[in-house]
C-alpha cells in the first residue's frame, strides 16, 4: 500500500502564517471550515474614545489657533494655557488620521521615496562601469587628495583613476575620458554608475558623458548600497596592508601609491566575487580556462581519494551575469 502523501502539519502551518491551533480550529471532522474570525463580534476596548470625545479633539484641532500646530505642540499649549487634557499625542493622530485630516502643513517639502536605480546587466566586460570618488589623506590634518576610481562589474578590472587636488566635475570628465580611451571604447554604448556626488552630475560632465554615448546612471540620495562595487572596492583599497593611514607626503607619492595598488588588484589579486580569479584575467576572458583546470585537479583529487571528500568539489563555473542593483526588475535592454 503506497504510503500517505502531504506535509506535516506544524511545518506546513509556519509557511503559511498560521499556528497548529488555528488550523485545528478551522478542521472540522476532516474537512477545512470557513474562517470564522471576520465575522466575530468584537467588543469596544474599554479605554476608547467616545464619538462624543473624538469630536471635541477635532473641534480643538480646528481652532484657529491650532490648525497650523502638530499634535505635540496641541497637547503641551492645553496644559500650560488652559490646563486641561484632552486626549494623549498618539491618540489625537489616530483620531486626525481616522478622519483624513492628517496631511502635510508648512512651506517645507514633504518626504520623498526616491525610486531604486534601474537594474543593468554586464554579461562582458566594459558594459557596466561603476564609479565614485575618496579623499586621501595628506601630510598635515585637514589635508586631503582627491581620488577617483572606476571599475568594470562585470571583471572588477579597474580600468580608470587618478588622484588630485580638488574634486570637480572637470576632473571626472578626465578620467572618464582616458578610460574610453585606454579600453577602446570610441562610440560603444556604456552604462556608467554613479553616486549622487556634485562632481559626477555637474554639466561638464554630462556634456562628456553624451559625447562619448555612455548612459549614466544614479544612486539614490545617501544609499551607499546602490553603489556596491565602488564602495567595496575603496574598502580593498584602504584596508590593503600598506596602505599609509598616516597620510601621504605629497600629491606625487599618493599618485605612485595608488598605481601600484591598481597593478597588485588587476593583475595579483584574486577577487572572492569572481571565482577567485584576477580582475585581468576576467576581463580578458581567460578566467574560463583557468575554472576549468581547477575544475579537472579537483576532479582528478576527488577520484585519488573519494574518502576525504564528503560532497561535490567546488563549484569552477564561471560568473555569466553581474548585475548592477538587481532589488529591481530590468527596464531597460541590457547594454551589449
Amino acid at each position: 500500500m503506497p504510503a500517505p502523501r502531504g506535509a506535516r502539519l506544524a511545518p506546513a502551518c509556519e509557511l503559511l502564517g498560521l499556528s497548529t491551533r488555528t488550523y485545528q480550529r478551522w478542521t472540522q471532522e476532516g474537512e477545512v471550515g470557513e474562517d470564522q474570525r471576520p465575522l466575530a463580534e468584537r467588543p469596544t476596548p474599554a479605554n476608547a474614545l467616545t464619538p462624543e470625545e473624538e469630536q471635541a479633539i477635532l473641534a480643538v484641532c480646528h481652532r484657529p489657533d491650532f490648525a497650523s500646530l502638530p499634535p505635540e505642540q496641541i497637547v503641551a499649549r492645553l496644559l500650560d494655557e488652559e490646563q486641561r487634557y484632552i486626549a494623549s499625542v498618539s491618540s489625537i493622530y489616530r483620531v486626525l488620521r481616522r478622519h483624513g485630516e492628517l496631511a502635510h502643513r508648512g512651506r517645507a517639502k514633504p518626504a520623498a521615496r526616491h525610486p531604486r536605480p534601474t537594474t543593468f546587466h554586464a554579461y562582458a566586460p566594459n558594459e557596466v562601469w561603476s564609479w565614485d570618488c575618496t579623499w586621501l589623506p595628506g601630510p598635515v590634518k585637514g589635508l586631503f587628495f582627491y581620488l577617483v576610481m572606476i571599475v568594470d562589474v562585470y571583471s572588477r578590472k579597474i580600468v580608470g583613476w587618478e588622484v588630485f587636488h580638488a574634486e570637480s566635475s572637470h576632473h571626472a570628465s578626465l578620467v572618464i575620458r582616458r578610460a574610453v580611451l585606454a579600453e577602446g571604447l570610441i562610440d560603444q554604448p556604456l552604462v556608467l554608475h554613479a553616486d549622487n556626488g556634485s562632481p559626477f552630475k555637474g554639466a561638464t560632465l554630462l556634456e562628456t558623458l553624451y559625447a562619448l554615448n555612455i548612459t549614466p546612471s544614479y544612486s539614490r540620495p545617501r544609499v551607499s548600497n546602490d553603489n556596491a562595487y565602488s564602495e567595496a572596492l575603496f574598502r580593498t583599497c584602504k584596508y590593503v596592508p600598506g596602505y599609509p593611514v598616516n597620510g601621504f607626503d605629497s600629491l606625487e607619492a599618493a599618485q605612485r601609491w595608488v598605481q601600484d595598488f591598481v597593478v597588485w588588484y588587476n593583475t595579483e589579486h584574486r577577487h572572492s566575487a569572481i571565482r577567485f580569479v584576477t580582475p585581468e584575467e576576467r576581463h580578458q576572458g581567460e578566467d574560463r580556462a583557468i575554472l576549468a583546470q581547477r575544475h579537472a585537479l579537483n576532479q582528478a583529487a576527488r577520484e585519488d581519494h573519494p574518502e576525504r571528500w564528503s560532497g561535490k568539489t567546488r563549484n569552477w563555473e564561471p560568473i555569466e551575469v553581474v548585475s548592477l542593483n538587481p532589488e529591481r526588475e530590468p527596464e531597460s535592454t541590457p547594454v551589449k
